[in-house]
């Protein structure tokens, strides 16, 4: 088995461009969403610095419902409002607008998590010496809750690489849409096995710089 660089390479090298974009927007849009939305059920839950049973319930109850859909079949009922957001429902963009909304709604659970771990101490001393709901969430949890929130967006970019692994049902281009089409249908095993290297390396480097991260965090 040997890799036709000349005649796969450029499609290659877009296949991994168009990946790194997918990961990267979809990553970076619902993770910011998302950690909007984490700080929003953690403040409003019950006990919470706000507590607001409706707003929980109504964000608590739209995220059960949207994150256990397979991602496939999510991609596949989110069609017309992808198609209304984005103007098309195929294409690379096709595909970001459906993997950010999972994004948002898989991060906005782990962010709830993490800074509902905090030491309880931490935060009511905060607020004893009269801080401000903003401020004990910008200069207190998050800081605190760091570690576990830098380890939580690990996992989620491996999540999302694994998810534009998909973007080849909705023509959205990638790793995946290559190693399909030029690899498992062509029998180029080569190929195949080339684009899963490619996805290991970027996946153990990002894990690793997160852990190390992670580590830095929990020392300082």
């Amino acid at each position: 088995m040997k890799f036709d660089f000349a005649a796969n390479g450029g499609i290659f090298l877009e296949a991994i461009g168009t990946t790194l974009y997918i990961v990267a927007v979809a990553l970076g849009v619902g993770g910011l969403v998302g950690l909007g939305l984490g700080v929003l059920l953690f403040v409003t839950r019950p006990g919470g610095l706000r507590p607001n049973a409706i707003l929980f319930n109504l964000l608590n109850l739209l995220i059960n419902f949207f994150r256990p859909i397979p991602f496939i079949i999510f991609i596949a009922a989110m069609g017309p409002l992808t198609l209304a957001v984005v103007g098309s429902s195929i294409g690379t963009n096709a595909f970001i607008f459906p993997a950010a909304l999972m994004v948002s709604f898989a991060s906005a659970r782990l962010v709830e998590q993490s800074l509902v771990s905090l030491d309880p101490g931490v935060v009511e001393a905060a607020r004893s010496m009269g801080a401000s709901t903003w401020t004990i969430i910008r200069t207190v949890a998050i800081p605190e809750a760091l570690a576990p929130l830098i380890l939580a967006y690990t996992f989620l970019f491996v999540a999302v690489v694994d998810m534009s692994a998909l973007a080849g049902i909705v023509a959205g281009g990638g790793l995946g849409a290559f190693a399909l089409s030029y690899g498992y249908q062509r029998f180029d095993w080569a190929v195949t096995w080339l684009t899963v290297a490619v996805i290991v390396v970027l996946v153990q480097s990002v894990q690793y710089l997160g852990n190390w991260l992670a580590r830095k965090a929990l020392r300082r």
